[in-house]
Formats: structure tokens, sequence, C-alpha cells
């Protein structure tokens, strides 16, 4: 078993996924961690740009929300809402944008809206913000979430935010929109989508194994040609994930 927690697997498995990776668009939570954590490992170069203006922010510390004083300092710019997804997101200026979501399908379709029938819905979630907008505008979206057959569904309750398909797997991406999700972490493993734009087991974290992974998926999920045994994380990377969350 490993010595990392769950949410410790997904933090350095998400941040591996931005090795290279100049622009990200990060939200709060364990994006947010795992963006700041690659920012120290594996892409110095890493410019974070949050929703509420704040472009090139290097805070020293984990920011508490997307409206965090530790944002601005040592930012490179500050700018309106309005100019950052207009000149950025929309201006095809951002790679990468991570989002979590309550629930995602098969063709990577997210739903942060409600839980059960809109007009009637057992649970309301917070909605949107700049999930939709992020997930149709960045050239590809990364997706950090706990993993259920309450999570991952069959058919999402609502779109907030559009994947490679409808949920019923017709239709496609418009042709102007980015590439859509390319990765979703979880805490059972990494998972990417094929040609045909469906999700498929591509690494396992320690401990954990493909019945595990079926069990926790409503749909049966595909594999990739060779399903990784994904490396425990490194002293090292724990070590800056505690203290980056402390």
């Amino acid at each position: 078993m490993s010595d990392a927690s769950p949410d410790e697997l997904m933090i350095a498995a998400a941040a591996a996924e931005l090795a290279g990776v100049r622009t990200v668009f990060v939200g709060i939570g364990l994006p947010n961690a795992s963006a700041n954590l690659a920012r120290h490992s594996v892409a110095a170069d890493l410019e974070l740009i949050y929703e509420s203006g704040v472009v090139g922010a290097r805070p020293s510390r984990l920011p508490d929300s997307i409206g965090d004083p530790a944002l601005v300092s040592g930012a490179a710019a500050t700018m309106s809402m309005r100019d950052l997804f207009g000149g950025f997101l929309q201006g095809g200026r951002i790679e990468v944008g991570m989002l979590g979501a309550a629930q995602i399908d098969r063709w990577g379709n997210l739903n942060t809206t409600v839980i059960g029938p809109y007009e009637r819905p057992t649970v309301r979630l917070p909605g949107s913000g700049g999930a939709c907008e992020i997930a149709l505008n960045a050239r590809r979206v990364i997706v950090v979430m706990n993993q259920s057959t309450r999570s991952f569904v069959d058919r999402v309750d609502f779109v907030t935010s559009p994947g490679h398909h409808r949920p019923d797997g017709s239709g496609r991406r418009p042709a102007w929109a980015g590439a859509g999700p390319t990765a979703v972490v979880t805490q059972l493993g990494v998972y990417h989508f094929g040609m045909a734009g469906e999700m498929e087991l591509a690494g396992l974290h320690p401990g954990v194994d493909e019945s595990t992974v079926d069990a926790g998926t409503g749909w049966p999920m595909r594999r990739a040609e060779s399903v990784a045994h994904l490396p425990e994380p490194s002293a090292d990377t724990l070590a800056a994930i505690r203290r980056l969350v402390g």
C-alpha cells in the first residue's frame, strides 16, 4: 500500500500531467494544489491563471480561493474577468484548463450543476462559473475528481461542461473548440481518451487493481493498449505536497 493519501496520489499524478506546460487556467481545490506543485517540480515556467483576473500568479502559499490576496503578489498581471476570459481564454492562449466535477461520463461531459432532475434536484451544486468556457476554449482539459459509481456515471444528470460527444454518444465538439478532456485523475488512477473520444484506463495508482476501477465506474471502462502501474510519489514530492496543503 502507498504511504500517500488518496488526495496526495491525485495531486502528484495531476501535477505530472502538467510537465512542460506554460499556461494553466486553474480553480481551487485539488487542481489548485496540483498546479502549484507542478510549478515547483515539472513545469518551472508554468503561469498560473485564475478566474478572478490574475495572470502569471506565483503565490508564496496555497491560495484559499480565487480571490485570495496571495495570488496578486508577484503576479505578471491583473485584469478584469472580462479581459481575462476574452483575451486569454477565448483568445486561445490557455494550454490547459484544470477542472473538478461532481459527475463525469465516458465522453468527458462534466456536471457541476444539479444531481437529479434540473427542475426538482436532490442536490443543487455550485454551477458552471467559468467551467463551461474553460472546457470549450482551453487547448486541452485535465479533470481532477474523486471516483465512485456516484461520480463516474453512465449519463450525467446535467451537462455543465461539454466533453467529446453528447451523453448518448452522438454529436462532436465544435470545430472552433479546444481538444477537450485529455486526462482524468482520480484516487484510483489516471484515464485518457481514445481516438473515438471515450475514456479509457491508462494508469493505476499503487495498491489499486483493475477490478477496483470497474467497481467504481458506472459503465464498462475501456483499457488503454497498455495500462501502466504508476510509481509511488517520491519522498520529496510528498514533502512538497504536505508543505503546500499544510
